[in-house]
């Protein structure tokens, strides 16, 4: 076999070693930078860049501005538009109860008999004291009628007729106290039976039969509740708003202006009929700041029973252009109140307001916003300052999007 000629193994490239690794020349170092540059832009470039954000959803009315009756409640205690404790004027022993406790009763019905035995007797006494006082007076005026005539023939002495005209006279007085005697014992003989001085409802008797009672004792109670009283304080800041209304009555009028008044029970329930303000007290209370106001309510059921109580509820005032938004568009942090109101260019803007009176479910603005403004009342907590968001109608439909 021949060996190659040392010319043609010349011209054979020639693989040269570093260590166990080939070298690359430089165009093959290019082509392959190439090629790993393409695959990293290939596994990176599958996915586009996230859209941003859209804005979030909020709710929003707007601030609505109208006249509004401001209403106020105030803790009610009612009580019988007249009250009358039942007590024997005459001392003696209970005999008999004739009224069923808790009932109706009507002014004269007898309540207690109390027993009239003694009176009874007392009122015989009496009379035949009268009998003796009137057979004196008879036998008097029978001496001066005899003893006239005699004195002007000057039969006898004058001074006889004038004592006869004076013992008749003395006579007399003796029937009259006779006559008062009999009117009194009768008198106490009728007040044995102890009757209702009022309308009214009965209480429970403080007594039993058989109890000695007198003029001091309380046998039991009869309250007129149709109508019924309600007693409730105002604040003296509220009196005096009202003071001008109150006192351009007379003492013996009710306010011609006053307002109706609700009386809402213990059980929630509001009474079906309405009550009326009749008097205001005569001064304020130094402890609590406040002056009692009385009112009636008709009663004719007796549902309503002295010492019940109740809230008792009037529109006082209307205030002019109120600005109302919903309470819960109101946030309260640390004693301070905000609202989120959003702009025209749909961005947030964060207010501090001063608030009023309740109005339902309504909330009075002092400030802070203006008529049209729209506050956001659902979402509120999901925004912020500054922040750009999506209005849309509170009670809009999802599909109205």
């Amino acid at each position: 076999m021949l060996s190659p000629s040392p010319h043609v193994a010349e011209a054979t490239p020639r693989r040269q070693r570093f260590g166990s690794l080939p070298v690359v020349r430089p165009a093959a170092h290019f082509a392959l930078t190439v090629l790993s540059a393409g695959a990293l832009l290939t596994g990176c470039g599958g996915k586009a860049a996230p859209p941003p954000m859209a804005p979030p959803e909020v709710r929003v009315v707007a601030v609505e501005q109208k006249d509004v009756p401001i209403v106020s409640e105030w803790v009610a205690t009612l009580d019988g538009y007249v009250n009358a404790q039942i007590q024997p004027q005459v001392t003696g022993y209970i005999v008999k109860q004739t009224y069923k406790e808790g009932s109706p009763v009507r002014r004269g019905d007898v309540l207690f008999e109390i027993d009239p035995r003694p009176f009874q007797a007392l009122v015989d006494q009496a009379k035949a004291q009268l009998a003796q006082a009137q057979a004196q007076m008879g036998k008097t005026q029978l001496d001066v009628e005899r003893d006239t005539p005699l004195a002007k023939e000057r039969a006898i002495a004058q001074s006889q007729l004038d004592n006869d005209v004076q013992a008749n006279l003395a006579a007399q007085a003796a029937v009259q106290s006779a006559n008062a005697q009999v009117e009194q014992a009768q008198l106490n003989l009728g007040f044995t039976h102890v009757t209702s001085l009022v309308d009214g409802i009965a209480g429970i008797a403080q007594i039993q039969l058989g109890n000695l009672v007198n003029t001091n004792t309380v046998l039991t109670s009869v309250s007129q509740v149709d109508p019924i009283k309600a007693f409730f304080p105002i604040s003296e800041q509220e009196y005096l708003r009202l003071a001008e209304r109150i006192n351009s009555q007379s003492h013996m009028d009710v306010p011609k202006d006053a307002p109706a008044l609700d009386l809402v029970l213990a059980d929630g329930t509001v009474y079906p009929q309405k009550g009326r303000v009749l008097l205001t007290d005569r001064q304020v209370d130094i402890t609590t700041g406040s002056i009692r106001i009385v009112s009636a309510f008709p009663n004719s059921r007796n549902i309503l029973r002295p010492g019940q109580f109740g809230r008792v509820r009037a529109s006082t005032y209307t205030r002019t252009g109120a600005l109302l938004v919903p309470q819960r568009a109101v946030s309260e942090l640390q004693g301070s109140y905000q609202v989120a109101v959003v702009g025209s260019d749909n961005k947030v803007s964060i207010r501090s307001v001063t608030v009023g009176e309740r109005i339902g479910t309504q909330w009075i603005l002092e400030s802070g916003v203006k008529p049209g403004d729209l506050v956001i009342v659902e979402g509120v907590q999901k925004v912020r300052d500054g922040m750009p968001v999506n209005p849309k109608p509170l009670g809009a439909s999802a599909g109205g999007k």
